[in-house]
């Protein structure tokens, strides 16, 4: 069983009082699996449909819908062939998205109370227009991602404490053991081509075979065109051509998307839908421009400038071919890594829960990322060369007052270091950036009760 950190998650709901949550996410990430692994294995009572394997089932939905709970669950019960104990059991809902209006049907099972519920589904940011906008009350909302990093490196049984270790030499800005720093260099390279999708890590872990690896990208890539063949040809046509662009665009110099490149003339508005289906399919990863570096970062999000990386860095290098791979095998010194540096980062800042951003200035020039971190922003620049001390528009920011940045990060080839405000890190250290870890101070309770 590979380790999900989002397991968690889903063992503090069995443990909370609440009726329902959902798993969300793109096809591939694990979401099945590691339902049926917490409910197994924490001895629930459980029982599963899936509306894509079973679609004459959605039928059962439609009396909750109704409120004819009573024949939802005689129904339920009847297409399951298992008791329904009243407070005992787990209904286990999954592909979702083939019922687009589950939301208002899970909201009067939740008011019913007789069970609890756990929903899984891909495409549910396309499918249920108002997912964003369901109540977090009765349906909290978890996102599975590909495998980060730190996972991948659980998955090949890292011991502990060289993991604590690693993370202490983060946090206190030491340099890292030369063994040690270059066996996660090693290991970070193996995961540019592996990956995250659990399927394919799984396979490595099984039989260390990269071709078959490789051979379950091409067909995760195949199941993402099958879930677009079923739109109407010109849609279909603009996601085909959105999509299969991304890995070009980032190998480009600026590696923004360039709208002119999908065809002559073409505009952001002709293709939006196709960008914000990728992204709501969780298949894509925007990064958008801020015109200043300034917090909060959204004030200044320009939504029709951005780069769009694949959501898993191993369909990217799969995308770019074998002498890619061959090249990252022998520890790409003599390639050009900078999109897939790039897009590994991407990754790891969106599943730890940062919305990216980058700067572009004609005076300044280009920071690669800007995040919202301990309430200050943070220039990320990322370099898979061997100039990382190159970076001029790192530099210029950083001298400007008014932006009240302290510090900055570059991840490279390189060991720990500072020189300055800026700090550079293994690339491999951008799994030890989490929102989450750097939580709101504590305040004094608030009293008014003198006014």
């Amino acid at each position: 069983m590979l380790y999900r950190k989002n397991e968690i998650l889903i063992k503090n709901w069995l443990k909370s009082d609440k009726k329902a949550i959902l798993l969300t996410g793109a096809r591939q990430t694990g979401k099945t699996f590691l339902i049926r692994h917490v409910l197994e294995s924490n001895s629930q009572n459980f029982v599963e449909i899936n509306f894509l394997k079973s679609p004459e089932l959605l039928g059962v939905l439609e009396s909750a819908k109704n409120k004819d709970f009573s024949a939802f669950f005689t129904r339920l019960q009847f297409a399951t062939r298992k008791e329904l104990a009243k407070g005992n059991t787990i209904i286990f809902l999954d592909e979702v998205q083939e019922y687009k209006e589950i939301l208002t049907a899970i909201k009067f099972l939740v008011e019913d109370g007789s069970f609890r519920y756990v929903l899984s589904g891909s495409l549910l940011g396309v499918e249920l227009s108002d997912l964003r906008s369901a109540p977090v009350g009765y349906l909290p909302i978890v996102e599975m991602c590909p495998m980060d990093f730190e996972e991948f490196l659980i998955a090949q049984k890292i011991p502990a404490d060289a993991l604590a270790r690693l993370r202490e030499n983060f946090t206190a800005k030491t340099p890292v053991d030369e063994f040690v720093h270059n066996k996660f260099l090693d290991a970070f390279y193996t995961y540019l081509i592996v990956g995250g999708m659990p399927a394919a890590v799984q396979k490595f872990v099984d039989s260390n075979d990269l071709n078959a690896v490789t051979r379950i990208h091409k067909d995760i890539l195949k199941q993402y065109k099958w879930d677009f063949s079923k739109y109407e040809k010109e849609r279909k046509l603009h996601l085909i051509n959105t999509y299969d662009l991304i890995p070009s665009e980032l190998n480009s110099k600026n590696k923004r998307y360039m709208f002119a490149d999908l065809g002559a003339k073409q505009k952001f508005g002709r293709y939006e839908n196709s960008f914000n289906w990728l992204i709501d399919a969780g298949v894509a990863i925007p990064t958008f421009n801020t015109t200043e570096p300034v917090v909060p970062l959204k004030i200044n999000k320009q939504n029709n400038l951005f780069k769009l990386f694949l959501s898993d860095v191993g369909l990217l290098t799969t995308s770019y071919g074998r002498a890619s791979q061959m090249q990252l095998l022998q520890g790409g010194h003599d390639m050009n890594c900078g999109a897939i540096f790039e897009n590994a980062v991407a990754q790891e800042l969106h599943t730890h829960g940062y919305d990216g951003y980058y700067f572009n200035s004609k005076k300044l020039g280009e920071l690669d990322f800007i995040i919202e971190y301990e309430g200050k922003c943070l220039p990320i620049e990322v370099k898979s060369g061997k100039d990382y001390t190159k970076h001029s528009a790192l530099n210029n920011v950083l001298q400007i007052k008014n932006y009240d940045i302290p510090q900055a990060f570059v991840f490279a080839n390189t060991n720990v270091s500072v020189r300055g405000n800026i700090t550079y890190f293994p690339i491999y250290m951008i799994m030890f950036l989490n929102e989450t870890a750097t939580p709101l101070p504590t305040m004094p309770r608030l009293d008014l009760s003198d006014l």
